[in-house]
């Protein structure tokens, strides 16, 4: 029997039942879990107090898994209020900061604890800037997937405290997930981004040999401009981590040396000579780029001979040297940490170690016994949560078919043979 006529007999069948006015026949789930799961929205307002003029984008995360600087987190989902909505006939009047506001909505949201944070895509050349750059958030793209210069960043946050505020979507009493409402995501010109991205090319070879010890590359900034990509780096920002804000630098991997910005992180890729395209650039162990852990994947064994039969997350140590002229820069005379020094810098040294470690947990890094061999990414992350990575979508063997820009340099990668 054909798939169209038993669902139509089905259909002739239910309605019988029903029309002799029998009790209602059971829903029975189907084997597809995504229509069994369900969904509801979390809504609110855009309240946004700036000069600025453009979109407003709204940001949806886990909340155990929150965007850059705080983690490593990447959106669930978004949704764009258009300028025209949110600003009205002030669109085109830059002297005025408002306060604006405008309603958003994010459907189809599962159950779960999330924090919302989002940015103004400015058209700074709306303000007479110079240099300018028009809105240019393309969501699909690493590349142009994040805030620039001139744009203002916005979060859900707590009234009182200021803390970024976690929005639950649960069941109610009668068991479905309730709609969560009257959710304020401010925007302010005091969050307004200072630099470009850290767009960056790596000026050294990339063979890494753990045998022969650390891996030394060179970083230079890398000015974009071409096509959708408008990127304009003059330097790399230094400045020491304090992320409890208690007056002492921070220093999370223990080796006595305080922890700067930007953070430096080196993954390993996704093996396998069949991948092509944008598959190519996936993380090992999350081939669908989502930001989490496939169920099922390459599992290295620690530095003590075991190993958990989970998939593996695994980045190498790495640091940033900073030169003799820039570390005096950020150091007082007495030789401590000068917490509110920002220094600019045109070139980055970071050393990789031959050191692995499965991050699959980060507040538990596991030392695998050795680097495993393959490809790895080198990741920069700007004291902003600004972020760059290569190899990115502008690799000349990805590019083209996004009508992307081809840039060689963005191509590299760490290979370890």
């Amino acid at each position: 029997m054909s798939s169209f006529r038993q669902k139509t007999l089905t259909g002739l069948a239910l309605a019988s039942l029903l029309a002799l006015g029998c009790e209602p026949p059971p829903v029975l789930p189907t084997a597809d879990r995504r229509q069994n799961q369900q969904l509801s929205r979390i809504e609110g307002h855009v309240v946004v107090q700036s000069r600025a003029r453009g979109n407003a984008i709204v940001l949806l995360y886990d909340a155990d898994r929150p965007p850059p600087p705080q983690g490593s987190g990447r959106p669930l989902t978004f949704t764009v209020i258009p300028a025209e909505r949110l600003f009205g006939p002030a669109l085109a009047d830059t002297a005025s900061s408002g306060p604006f506001t405008a309603p958003f909505s994010l459907s189809l949201v599962g159950p779960g604890r999330y924090v919302l944070r989002g940015f103004i895509d400015a058209d700074t050349c709306r303000t007479g800037a110079q240099p300018c750059h028009g809105s240019d958030f393309i969501p699909w793209y690493t590349v142009t997937g994040e805030p620039n210069a001139g744009d203002v960043g916005g979060a859900s946050v707590d009234a009182a405290t200021q803390a970024p505020r976690v929005v639950e979507v649960a069941a109610g009493p009668d068991g479905a997930l309730q709609a969560v409402t009257g959710v304020s995501v401010s925007f302010s010109d005091s969050a307004r981004v200072p630099t470009d991205r850290p767009a960056f090319q790596v000026m050294s070879e990339p063979r890494f040999d753990p045998t022969l010890g650390p891996k030394r590359l060179d970083l230079k900034p890398l000015p974009l401009q071409e096509g959708v990509v408008d990127q304009r780096p003059a330097a790399f920002l230094l400045h020491y981590a304090d992320s409890d804000k208690n007056g002492v630098a921070d220093d999370t991997n223990g080796d006595g040396q305080p922890d700067l910005w930007p953070r430096v992180l080196v993954r390993k890729l996704a093996d396998g000579e069949n991948l092509t395209g944008t598959a190519a650039l996936a993380d090992e162990n999350d081939l669908d780029r989502d930001g989490v852990l496939d169920d099922q994947g390459a599992d290295y064994p620690r530095a003590d001979g075991t190993a958990d039969g989970l998939p593996d997350q695994v980045v190498l140590n790495a640091v940033l040297e900073p030169d003799p002229a820039a570390q005096d820069a950020l150091r007082k005379a007495d030789g401590t940490p000068k917490l509110d020094a920002l220094v600019p810098v045109t070139s980055l040294r970071v050393q990789v170690a031959p050191k692995a470690l499965d991050v699959r947990d980060p507040l538990h890094p596991v030392a695998l016994k050795s680097v495993p061999r393959g490809r790895y990414a080198l990741t920069l992350v700007q004291l902003t949560g600004q972020t760059w990575r290569v190899p990115n979508e502008l690799s000349p063997a990805v590019a083209p078919a996004l009508g992307l820009p081809s840039v060689a340099s963005q191509s590299f990668v760490l290979e370890v043979p």
